[in-house]
Parts: C-alpha cells; sequence; structure tokens
C-alpha cells in the first residue's frame, strides 16, 4: 500500500508531462498545417479581381453590342419600309423607273450609317466573346489546387486536436495560456467552408463559357447580318440583337460570380492572416 502512495505522485507528474507533450504536438500541427495558406488564397483573389475586371469589360461590350444594334434596326428599316414598294400599292412601270419589287442601294444615301453600326455590334461581339473565353480560363484555373483545399482540411484537423489538447491539460493545471491564444486566433478555421469558393468560381467559369458561345454566335450572324445582300433581313438583325443581350446577360452573371467569390476569399483570408499572426 505504501508503495502505491509512493508510485502515485509519479503517475501525476508522468500524466501532466504527456498532457504538456501533446499541447506541444498540436501546436506543432497547427503550425505547420495553417501557416501558408493565406499566400495561396492571395494568389486566388488576385485572380478573381482580374476576372472581375475582364468579364466587366465583357459585360460592357455586349451592352454595346446591343446598343449599337438597335440603333442600327432603328436606322435602317423603318427607312426601308418607307422606300419599299407597298404590295398593295404596286407602282406602274415607267420607262427607267425602278419596277415592282425593287429594293434601295444599300451603300448610298443613310445606309452608311446602318453599315457602320452593323461593323461595330460585330467588332464589340468579337470583344465580349474573347474576354468571356479568357474569363473562363481564368475562372477554371481559380477554383482552389487540391493542395490547397488539402491544407485547408488539415489546417481545420489541427485546430480541433489542439483544442482537445487544451481541454486535457487543463485538467492536470498546465499553463494553457499560449495555446489558448493560438486556438482563439485560428478557431474560426474550423467553420471555414471552401465549397463556396469553388463553387462560385464554377459559376463564373460556365457562365463565361456560354456567354463566349452566345457571343461568338452572334458575331457571326452579326457580320452576315451586315453584309450588302443582307443589310434589309430584318430577322438576321433581330437575332444579333437577342444574341447580343444574351452574351450581355451571361458576361454579367459571370461578373457577379467574380465579385462575390472574391468576398469569399476575403472572408478565408482574414481567418488564416489572424492565426498565422499568432503562430508566428
Amino acid at each position: 500500500m505504501k508503495k502505491f502512495f509512493w508510485i502515485l505522485p509519479l503517475l501525476f507528474c508522468f500524466t501532466a508531462y504527456a498532457d504538456q507533450a501533446a499541447l506541444d504536438a498540436a501546436l506543432r500541427d497547427t503550425y505547420i498545417n495553417c501557416v501558408g495558406i493565406n499566400d495561396e488564397l492571395s494568389e486566388l483573389k488576385t485572380r478573381a479581381g482580374i476576372n472581375t475586371a475582364v468579364t466587366g469589360v465583357g459585360t460592357a461590350a455586349g451592352a454595346g453590342a446591343l446598343v449599337v444594334g438597335l440603333m442600327r434596326s432603328n436606322e435602317l428599316f423603318p427607312k426601308l419600309k418607307e422606300m419599299n414598294v407597298d404590295k398593295s400599292k404596286k407602282m406602274q412601270p415607267v420607262s427607267g423607273a425602278p419596277q415592282p419589287g425593287w429594293t434601295p442601294n444599300l451603300k448610298s444615301g443613310g445606309k452608311s450609317k446602318s453599315k457602320t453600326l452593323g461593323n461595330w455590334r460585330t467588332g464589340l461581339l468579337a470583344a465580349n466573346t474573347a474576354t468571356n473565353i479568357a474569363g473562363a480560363i481564368i475562372a477554371g484555373n481559380n477554383r482552389g489546387s487540391d493542395n490547397l483545399h488539402d491544407s485547408v482540411e488539415k489546417c481545420q484537423a489541427a485546430v480541433k486536436t489542439l483544442n482537445d489538447a487544451i481541454i486535457a491539460a487543463r485538467v492536470e493545471d498546465v499553463d494553457v495560456s499560449e495555446a489558448v491564444q493560438i486556438y482563439n486566433a485560428c478557431g474560426d478555421f474550423v467553420s471555414v467552408d471552401m465549397s463556396k469558393i469553388s463553387d462560385r468560381a464554377t459559376g463564373a467559369m460556365v457562365s463565361s463559357i456560354v456567354g463566349a458561345g452566345v457571343g461568338a454566335t452572334g458575331t457571326v450572324v452579326s457580320a452576315v447580318a451586315n453584309t450588302d445582300e443582307n443589310m434589309n433581313n430584318e430577322k438576321l438583325d433581330t437575332a444579333s440583337n437577342i444574341l447580343a443581350g444574351g452574351a450581355t446577360i451571361a458576361s454579367g452573371a459571370a461578373t457577379i460570380f467574380n465579385a462575390t467569390q472574391i468576398a469569399a476569399i476575403r472572408k478565408v483570408a482574414d481567418v488564416a492572416q489572424k492565426c498565422e499572426d499568432a503562430l508566428k
């Protein structure tokens, strides 16, 4: 019995030492797994900012294409309707006069302005297409690498282990002041949701891909609608304007996804920065 009481203090010392060792190991793992995440997040935030600007330019280009397309339609088709002979009131043939069904020379008079507006629409749609392609590529690379996601998950696990180590160490009256300070700084990592970052990047990528497809189609249709033989084709012109509107909407959606991704990245980056400051 006396031997037992002699061994008991040693057991308490050994337990306290074990808890101190576990706490030190948890602190070390937290440092290893949580430091460096902020640097990777900064790269994501920079790319998301660039992509917001790129898709913003694309949105403006698409909107511009729609505006000049509508201006072209308003410029061209009312005049064509005035200049074409109404079928119910066909003109009698006169020597040297145009025959029924005659259409005006689209290269003359006010039609040159319509031609210029058509060229602007085509060019702006091409610009919208190019920015959407660039936006899709950037967004595809901005969903966060597998390494980043793994790093965040390992950091979250380390922070949870640190909390458990603090609870165990307190029972044995081990000094946990430094560990508590670090946990308070890094504890928010536990609730970090990286899917919000990757989902917004995916949304931006899909929107940009759709915008690129619609914009490319609109560029082709607009170019065809602006040829001399199709200048009076109202259906082609209307289709061009509709496609310009669709490309604008897709680019705008991509811009919103990129902007909200920046906010999601910044939220995680704030946690990472606070944690790293405490660890260093």
